[in-house]
């Protein structure tokens, strides 16, 4: 009997050693089960960032695209006559030649006042879409809207100031459709 009661204790101790042996076992998958979530939890808050940042990036380069197409409607709008304006230039220097001949007979003085009233209609026109001439003698040279064809010596005038006007030259609202062709002072 004493060998039995030994082989009870004996498997009582195998059977508590295995239950300790479970229970470390089902602590150290539960301990392996939660460093898993954790990496996890980690990899998704991770590639949800990434996500978040790709949102952020598309609606930001949506909202440049659509300040840029704005941007440019307005200057379409605001510049749509350029191209009229730019081909009628010609016709204004014309007419202005046309003027400035001297009408010596009764009918050329008619015609040439007639050609004076389509010339400011003409000039008229284009300054309401914005034309406008470039201020020239007597200014300060810039580079910008004057384009220096000649030189000249007036000691009475400062150096660098336009002496005369060979060509006019014309914006349109900002932007400069022709720089005038000056003279400009040593």
């Amino acid at each position: 009997m004493t060998e039995v009661k030994n082989e009870v204790v004996e498997d009582e101790l195998v059977v508590e050693e295995v239950e300790a042996a479970g229970e470390d076992n089902v602590i150290e998958e539960a301990i392996e089960v939660e460093n898993n979530a954790d990496s996890v939890i980690e990899e998704l808050t991770v590639k949800l960032q990434e996500e978040e940042n790709k949102r952020l990036r598309l609606l930001a380069d949506y909202d440049n695209f659509k300040r840029r197409a704005s941007l440019d409607q307005e200057a379409l709008q605001k510049y749509r006559a350029q191209n009229v304006v730019t081909n009628l230039l010609p016709v204004l220097d014309n007419f202005a030649r046309a003027l400035s001949v001297e009408a010596k007979t009764e009918e050329a003085q008619s015609i040439m006042t007639g050609m004076e009233m389509i010339y400011r209609t003409l000039v008229t026109a284009l300054e309401t879409e914005g034309l406008v001439e470039i201020e020239t003698l007597d200014q300060e040279f810039d580079p910008n809207f004057h384009q220096a064809i000649m030189t000249g010596a007036d000691d009475t005038k400062p150096s660098g100031v336009i002496l005369e006007e060979m060509q006019k030259g014309y914006l349109l609202k900002d932007r400069v459709l022709r720089p005038s062709m000056v003279k400009v002072n040593e």
